[in-house]
């Protein structure tokens, strides 16, 4: 509601440039909504990265909003501990039924004991991969490869010891199928408790993410109703909004899964560590040999990835800035004729667009099965240098080699999981910093110790020399003086930026005065409690405002505890009644968001009715009957009319034929009073206000008959 004007910035900032792939520099428009545009690359590619000032303070905050979820978490993370070590079990475990499946090969068909083999390697790797969150459809390529690659060397790693394989079969049929259904049992009990603890855990941790965030919500919007308007004048409603959503959202999900993952993944390197180096330190070492060629061909893949999805953003920005403009503007667009020029202008940017995604994806698209290649050529390395420490002795049996296999195959998991996360972890501080930035703002000055409710005013209104600026240095009111008796017509005249919008917050004490002395009833309204100010106080803007919900809740909304009989008298009041009974459901039809199913004439008349319901002592008129029709107009007066009658009004004054009854008329130019008087005297006058009349004249905005 201030009077100040801010820029904005449009779509199109002659500072965003970017080069498309042509080479050709372009302004452009960034892409709306966050996600559009995001390729497939790793994650965050292409994104700017969250700035978190200071993220320590941050989390000591969020942790004092999990204190009322404590048990919850406690609960949930000895799940998950529980859930991630059951997991790891199973590797030894199925190295054990390997072994015994390789004992008892004189009772079973080698092939039999092959498929086995691989079987067990692939359902265990599959239990591993599902407890640790990854999609098993997207790693069946390697798993059913690894599969076959240790069922080969486990083959011919049993050939080779034949002899001693022969040795160990000395246990009985009986004894190799008990020993076999045992640990199958194991394993399947193993599964069961990890499901089940999985289960928990993520049941516990929705319950603390979304008691979490509720919290943080209700704290926020709480917030967000204590804070002077003087904050929301100066901040962008999105973004306050978005504080409200997507940020808080960002933080449910760092707490329902981020935080879970990155716990997981550390006890998940710790003990694939320790189990590795405990089954064989030589293929600890071997596997240590790999990774840096795996982080040389990711680096040299994500270096080229991020340049190309840049410019792809670069170049969806540019097209969004184009779609945009062109249905923004439809109308002119087809009034000059520029149709073709625009469908090349797209054109031209859409092939840009093309060109930008597809090296993007190629590269991006390359880089899973080139991965696995390598992973893959790792595996049979291992696998070989494994068959060979088994022949040599230097480890015990094949199973030992499976279980450390296995292990190996999760020993990176947790870098890249840890990696994914920073971008979210990152994305939720930066979000609960946002959040936080808002709730620290200084709320609106409390009432005075001694303020009083204000019970029955009669209307006095008066302004003694009274300065004011929004920025103290740049004043918007200039000493400002007069009085208006109760039941008197107040009319606020002049240019825009002269100051009339800046009068009524001052009286709605949206803000509070720079200096000299604003009273009610002659008490300084600072002396008033806020709340009893206000409830006196009744505004009917230029831009009404109607809730989504009944007519009728929007005509209480001011007086909840209305009869039928006084909502009645209101809407006839307000000369609304007729059209409101021909509604589908009369008072109970349903309104939405704005009122637009409505006219907006219905939603002036609407707005005055609840300003009769509230019965104000003093009442504020933004004329708006600038955008309807004559007849509606005249309805509209002829109900401000039937509103205004005994009480002080203010109105601020667009076309000059509706305050010629006012009693006194303030005309007022660069913050100043520069004349007042009533409309004839103005007019006799033959100042200011004598122009501003005549030139409505002039316009048409007047006729003769107005005054």
């Amino acid at each position: 509601m201030s009077e100040k004007n801010r820029p904005v910035n449009g779509p199109f900032d002659p500072q965003n440039e970017a080069v498309s792939p042509d080479g050709k520099k372009r302004r452009f428009a960034p892409a709306q909504g966050g996600m559009p545009g995001r390729g497939p690359g790793p994650r965050g590619t292409g994104q700017p990265k969250p700035k978190i000032k200071n993220a320590k303070g941050t989390i000591v905050r969020l942790l004092k909003y999990l204190a009322g979820v404590k048990w919850e978490m406690i609960f949930a993370l000895s799940a998950l501990i529980l859930t991630t070590v059951t997991t790891l079990i199973t590797p030894t475990i199925s190295g054990r039924i390997i072994d015994i499946l390789n004992e008892g090969k004189g009772s079973i068909a080698p092939g039999t004991a092959l498929a086995l083999t691989f079987g067990t390697y692939v359902g265990t790797a599959a239990i591993m991969d599902r407890a640790r969150g990854q999609r098993l459809k997207g790693r069946l390529l390697g798993v059913f490869t690894q599969g076959g690659i240790f069922s080969v060397v486990s083959y011919l790693t049993l050939t080779a010891v034949g002899g001693e394989a022969e040795a160990v079969q000395a246990a009985s049929e009986t004894s190799y199928t008990a020993r076999l259904a045992a640990q199958l049992a194991y394993l399947g009990a193993l599964y069961l408790v990890s499901t089940l603890c999985s289960l928990t855990q993520s049941l516990l941790m929705v319950r603390v993410s979304q008691h979490t965030v509720r919290t943080i919500r209700t704290d926020l919007f709480g917030k967000l109703q204590g804070l002077p308007l003087k904050y929301f004048d100066s901040s962008p409603h999105g973004q306050l909004m978005s504080r409200l959503t997507n940020d808080v959202d960002n933080v449910s999900n760092m707490l329902s899964q981020t935080m879970t993952q990155i716990l997981s993944s550390i006890i998940t390197f710790a003990v694939c560590l320790y189990m590795m180096i405990r089954l064989s330190w030589q293929l600890t070492l071997v596997s240590f040999i790999t990774i840096p060629m795996s982080v040389f061909i990711m680096r040299a893949i994500t270096s080229r990835t991020g340049k190309f999805f840049k410019q792809q953003q670069a170049c969806l920005g540019e097209v969004n800035g184009i779609v945009e403009e062109t249905v923004s503007g439809a109308r002119v667009v087809k009034v000059f004729c520029r149709e073709q020029q625009v469908q090349a202008e797209f054109d031209e940017a859409n092939e840009d667009l093309r060109q930008a995604g597809v090296k993007a994806n190629i590269y991006s698209f390359v880089m899973g099965p080139l991965m696995n290649v390598v992973h893959n050529i790792a595996f049979a390395l291992m696998s070989g240098i494994g068959g060979f420490l088994v022949v040599s002795g230097r480890v015990s049996t094949i199973g030992h080699i499976q279980s450390f296999l296995q292990y190996q195959r999760q020993f990176s998991n947790p870098f890249n999981q840890i990696a994914n996360q920073i971008t979210t972890i990152q994305s939720a501080l930066a979000g609960a910093e946002r959040v936080f930035e808002v709730m620290d703002q200084a709320p609106e000055l409390a009432d005075a110790e001694n303020a009083f409710d204000f019970s029955a005013p009669r209307g006095k209104v008066e302004f003694k020399d009274v300065s004011f600026g929004y920025d103290p240095a740049v004043p918007i009111l200039k000493h400002l003086t007069f009085t208006a008796q109760p039941g008197q017509t107040i009319a606020l005249v002049g240019p825009t930026g002269a100051g009339k919008t800046t009068v009524v917050n001052l009286l709605m004490r949206f803000y509070d005065i720079d200096s000299g002395e604003l009273l009610l009833d002659d008490k300084d309204i600072r002396s008033i409690q806020r709340q009893s100010l206000r409830t006196h106080m009744g505004m009917v803007l230029q831009d009404v405002y109607l809730f989504a919900g009944t007519v009728r809740e929007n005509i209480v909304y001011g007086k909840l505890d209305a009869t039928e009989e006084e909502i009645r008298r209101a809407i006839r009041m307000a000369d609304c009644e007729e059209f409101i009974d021909r509604l589908p459901q009369g008072l109970d039809t349903e309104l939405t968001e704005s009122g637009s199913n409505i006219s907006q004439g219905q939603r002036q008349l609407l707005s005055i009715a609840r300003a009769i319901l509230a019965d104000p002592a003093v009442l504020i008129l933004d004329e708006a009957t600038s955008s309807v029709d004559t007849r509606t107009e005249m309805r509209i007066q002829q109900a401000m009319l039937k509103l205004m009658q005994g009480r002080t009004s203010f109105v601020i004054a667009h076309r000059l034929s509706t305050i010629r009854n006012a009693d006194q008329i303030l005309v007022l130019n660069q913050g100043e009073i520069i004349e007042r008087g009533t409309h004839e005297e103005l007019v006799e006058k033959g100042g200011f206000y004598a122009g501003l009349l005549n030139s409505q004249y002039k316009s048409g905005v007047l006729e003769e008959d107005d005054t």
